[in-house]
């Protein structure tokens, strides 16, 4: 029997392909450009994507035999889901826990390094420099930690905070919410997005990415934080205004810190307008980038392909 076809359009665990590649024919194009994964996904039954890919109803129309679309991780901002619900017959299906925790961690890499200022102090010792007595830190213990977006990602930072000893509060959009998570089972106490701007030492934000959420953190509510206060994001870019957020960082009594794993603008040859801040940590999207994630997301399209292998 001829097999059938697999495009895998990003980066995926290497043992997974290999093990696709038993029973598929399967075609890599990591990141390619619309115009090739048009041409590439002929004849294919199933895709695998994650983000750094646009997923185009143009794409999509271009196999009559796409009948199972993977998105190995959470966010959907990147694949037109308009066509997705006009046809029924194409399966699409999320694996959004693997890449979760590795998220959340990454996170709280992100506070504890701005808390202690990590990267001034390990700049210092490489330059030969001694200032132990300028770097006093902070505790995480007893502070309040806001979640923007208690999903799978933000549930899973909340639940994180409790085992640090955070009192944890979040907020959510009810229309994007995934109904199977209930924030009160990880402990996050919900309240408006203005409630926890305004309370929290720590705001992690992991809102996806929609009309409603482009630039929801901006001068307005970021002037509502804290002194000295700390935010994160690993949501998406453009969530957060950055060069508000630059003007929140840099005025007098303003934010402590900032720690970004998405921008506005990405890739090769971006530069950042908070770039230069000492207190401003700038990560390439590598929220979900951890062996591990890789691995189990790796198992989890295995598993899916061979369901849809069994059901021919």
């Amino acid at each position: 029997m001829k097999k059938a076809k697999i495009l895998i359009a990003s980066k995926i665990d290497a043992s997974a392909i290999t093990k696709l590649e038993e029973k598929f024919d399967v075609i890599c194009a990591f990141n390619a450009d619309s115009e090739t994964l048009k041409e590439k996904i002929k004849e294919c039954s199933i895709l695998v994507f994650r983000s750094g890919v646009q997923i185009t109803r143009e794409v999509m129309q271009s196999s009559d035999k796409l009948r199972l679309i993977l998105r190995a991780g959470s966010g959907v901002d990147n694949i037109d889901m308009n066509y997705v619900a006009e046809n029924p017959s194409i399966k699409l299906v999320r694996i959004p826990q693997p890449g979760a925790r590795a998220v959340a961690e990454l996170s709280f890499a992100l506070m504890l390094a701005l808390s202690r200022s990590l990267i001034v102090a390990n700049q210092s010792v490489q330059e030969g420099r001694w200032i132990k007595n300028q770097l006093t830190g902070y505790l995480l213990k007893n502070k309040v930690l806001g979640i923007v977006g208690a999903g799978n990602i933000g549930c899973t930072v909340g639940q994180m905070g409790h085992s640090w000893g955070m009192n944890v509060i979040g907020c959510i959009d009810e229309a994007t919410h995934p109904a199977d998570v209930k924030p009160a089972d990880y402990g996050v106490e919900l309240m408006s997005l203005e409630e926890v701007m305004k309370r929290s030492d720590y705001v992690s934000i992991h809102v996806p990415k929609t009309e409603k959420t482009i630039y929801m953190i901006n001068k307005e509510n970021l002037s509502l934080m804290k002194p000295g206060a700390f935010l994160m994001t690993l949501a998406r870019g453009k969530v957060v205004n950055e060069k508000d957020l630059l003007g929140a960082l840099t005025k007098e009594n303003g934010l402590g810190g900032a720690g970004l794993d998405v921008h506005e603008v990405e890739g090769e040859g971006m530069k950042s307008p908070l770039a230069g801040l000492p207190n401003v940590i700038l990560t390439p999207h590598i929220g979900a980038a951890t062996y591990d994630s890789m691995y189990e997301i790796g198992q989890i399209v295995i598993k899916h392909a061979n369901e849809f292998y069994n059901s021919l």
